[in-house]
């Protein structure tokens, strides 16, 4: 490929351009945003966690989800319970309103694979699943490869040589 690609930085742009789109497309359909509904469908997969482990399974910080929990909430999407196993501990469960919505929002997001994939063929569509898993595994080990320990060794050489 003659064009040198700089991957991190549109997919950086794609990110925040899609999800801007997304964002306007679902608060106008269903009213709520890709961050409420990914919250959905998180507790749809397994009900009743609590507030941390969503964060995690979305990469959202504790606090930024406590407040959309909160708008959630407020809405009678989701509620606040108690857990049986440790009473420090609220899990958030999905309520009956919450189950239409989400219901309405698959839909959405349906519309939005399929137009996302349209223009490519079958194999097109297989590389690029194969490199959004990969990004998806690999994140971590992609951006903070491990040092190679000769190439750490080399750099206290070089400290200990300058003092």
């Amino acid at each position: 490929m003659a064009e040198h690609l700089r991957v991190f930085h549109q997919l950086q742009v794609a990110h925040s351009a899609l999800f801007r789109a997304a964002d306007r497309r679902t608060r106008q359909a269903v009213g709520l945003s890709t961050s409420q509904i990914a919250v959905l469908f998180v507790l749809s997969q397994m009900d009743g966690q609590p507030i941390s482990e969503i964060a995690k399974q979305l990469s959202m910080g504790k606090s930024g989800l406590t407040g959309l929990v909160d708008r959630m909430v407020d809405r009678s999407l989701v509620e606040r319970r108690p857990s049986r196993k440790d009473g420090r501990v609220i899990n958030i469960h999905l309520q009956p309103a919450g189950q239409e919505i989400l219901a309405q929002a698959k839909r959405e997001t349906g519309h939005f694979n399929a137009a996302l994939l349209d223009p490519f063929s079958d194999s097109e569509q297989q590389v690029i699943h194969q490199f959004l898993n990969h990004l998806i595994h690999q994140a971590d080990s992609i951006i903070n490869p491990p040092q190679d320990v000769n190439e750490d060794q080399g750099d206290l050489d070089d400290t200990v040589g300058n003092t």
